[in-house]
């Protein structure tokens, strides 16, 4: 497993049992993890210069969904990489994600180790 410490995730996730799921996959990585319930607490974190290396960003939430959420959070700071996670993993549902600013995509279920990797390589990225 990957080690993430000193990396920081944002998971941005409206169902609990997600966030659950998500601390246990990730616990061991010893990332630390913060959760948004919401599109706007998310951005309202991503506003306050907390750091944040990476967002796991659920597409399909209540309010404003992940594409908006996406947006927005962007214009704000357009270095945080952005991983969207769905349920849909169709060709076009992918290309919607990209489009939105994602920079990066994984269908669930999740594979924990597709997921570090993936991390990894977009933190990395983004630092180098």
């Amino acid at each position: 497993m990957n080690d993430l410490k000193n990396i920081t995730i944002m998971i941005v996730d409206d169902e609990e049992n997600n966030w659950i799921f998500m601390l246990d996959v990730l616990r061991p990585s010893n990332a630390s993890l913060i959760w948004a319930r919401v599109g706007q607490e998310a951005i309202d974190i991503v506003e306050s210069g907390k750091k944040i290396d990476v967002i796991l960003m659920d597409m399909k939430m209540p309010f404003m969904d992940g594409y908006e959420t996406t947006r927005a959070i962007k214009k704000i700071n357009n270095t945080i990489p952005v991983i969207a996670q769905t349920a849909y993993a169709q060709p076009k549902e992918k290309a919607r994600c990209l489009e939105a600013g994602c920079d990066a995509y994984i269908s669930k279920p999740i594979i924990t180790n597709r997921l570090i990797k993936l991390i990894a390589e977009l933190v990395n990225k983004k630092n180098n």
